[in-house]
């Protein structure tokens, strides 16, 4: 991107995975001048959205990405996830935001979805992004002439995630670590899990508001009695 726009840094100055939408609230944050354009936080993701955009930049950036994550995005991993919960954040600053991942674990091919995320910025400036949703794009760890595809998707959802790990300190004393994410359930065609199994780049545009639509009238039926 640097050859086509600005591009400045911030991130957090450890592995932040897990994260979601949690700010800093209680402690201070310091923001450390790597190099030029280049800055760490010692806090989460959404903390180095917020920093920068209300505190750091002189200008308001004409859009946020968020990764590239080293892992997949995917389903309801999206609700934990931080790299989203950053796109979320510019989002709810005004800012148009992707989140990009790459599926696998030890990912190799960053240079992917570094080029899939360049044409959407060109593109970004002849037809801007919505500012009332983010993009959360997840994809394959393959060479970009591997690809099959781009799908626009919705998201999937997995199975209950697996049990937690039990494990004994060296005091022999229980501790526990969180266990492995559930495999995909909901995985059939339209769905990101599906793109991406086929050998697809997963596009799936995401909205802040969470409100079970369908429900609020059989919820209001609940609590006629109390009117």
């Amino acid at each position: 991107l640097a050859s086509l726009a600005e591009v400045i840094v911030v991130a957090p100055d450890r592995n932040r995975s897990g994260a979601s939408n949690s700010l800093t609230l209680e402690t201070p944050l310091r923001v450390e001048r790597v190099d030029d354009n280049l800055y760490y936080v010692n806090g989460t993701p959404t903390d180095c959205v917020h920093i920068a955009i209300t505190g750091l930049l002189e200008h308001e950036p004409d859009v946020l990405i968020s990764g590239i994550n080293n892992g997949a995005n995917l389903g309801d991993d999206v609700l934990y996830s931080g790299t989203v919960a950053a796109a979320m954040e510019g989002r709810f600053l005004g800012i148009p935001s992707i989140a990009v991942s790459l599926v696998l674990e030890g990912a190799e091919h960053y240079a992917t979805a570094a080029k899939l995320v360049r044409k959407l910025v060109e593109r970004n400036i002849t037809d801007p992004l919505p500012t009332d949703v983010i993009l959360n794009i997840n994809v394959p760890d393959v060479p970009f002439e591997a690809l099959k595809g781009v799908r626009a998707t919705r998201l999937g959802f997995r199975h209950k995630s697996e049990p937690a790990v039990k494990a004994l300190d060296p005091h022999n004393r229980p501790i526990y670590w969180i266990g492995p994410a559930g495999a995909g359930q909901d995985t059939g065609p339209g769905t990101d899990f599906h793109a991406i199994a086929a050998g697809f780049v997963s596009v799936s545009p995401i909205k802040v508001d969470l409100t079970a639509h369908a429900s609020i009238e059989k919820v209001a039926t609940w609590f006629e009695r109390f009117k």
